[in-house]
């Protein structure tokens, strides 16, 4: 291939569609519109969401309920489940936040919730977002203890 052989593409030659200009043109006399109608009609058309006068789905569905965009979401953690990690090795006797990121137990920013599902027998102390009342009791009872981190 050398400069000179080349050649500049085809282009489009196609004239546009001109509606409107004559029975002959087969686009003439309604141009398309069909007969008559809102669309037929310059200016003509339907909002989004309109369906002829009919309740439209959006006001037909029941709306409730309330989503708090300021809730602060807390990815829970059971005493069993702490109480298994510790035995299985894969946590020692003071756990953070991050010794639970590192064993791969919850996500890298999630607040952890302490909740107290399950038994527990090892000393062990904890630092939590939030921990229930009686995941605390449990903790203590067994000789350990709950730290809130802010």
């Amino acid at each position: 291939m050398k400069l000179h052989t080349l050649k500049a593409p085809e282009t489009n030659k196609k004239n546009r569609k001109r509606v409107g200009r004559g029975q002959g043109s087969g686009i003439g006399e309604q141009s398309g519109r069909g007969h008559n109608g809102q669309l037929s009609r310059s200016g003509g058309k339907v909002r989004r969401g309109f369906e002829g006068g009919q309740m439209p789905l959006q006001r037909r569905i029941p709306k409730f309920g309330f989503k708090n965009r300021f809730r602060t979401d807390y990815q829970a953690m059971n005493v069993q489940r702490l109480s298994n990690f510790v035995e299985a090795g894969r946590l020692t006797e003071t756990i953070t936040v991050q010794d639970l990121v590192d064993a791969g137990i919850i996500h890298k920013n999630a607040r952890v919730k302490l909740l107290g599902n399950g038994e527990i027998d090892k000393k062990i102390s904890v630092e939590v977002h939030a921990c229930s009342n009686t995941a605390k009791e449990k903790i203590e009872k067994a000789g350990g203890s709950v730290t809130i981190i802010s």
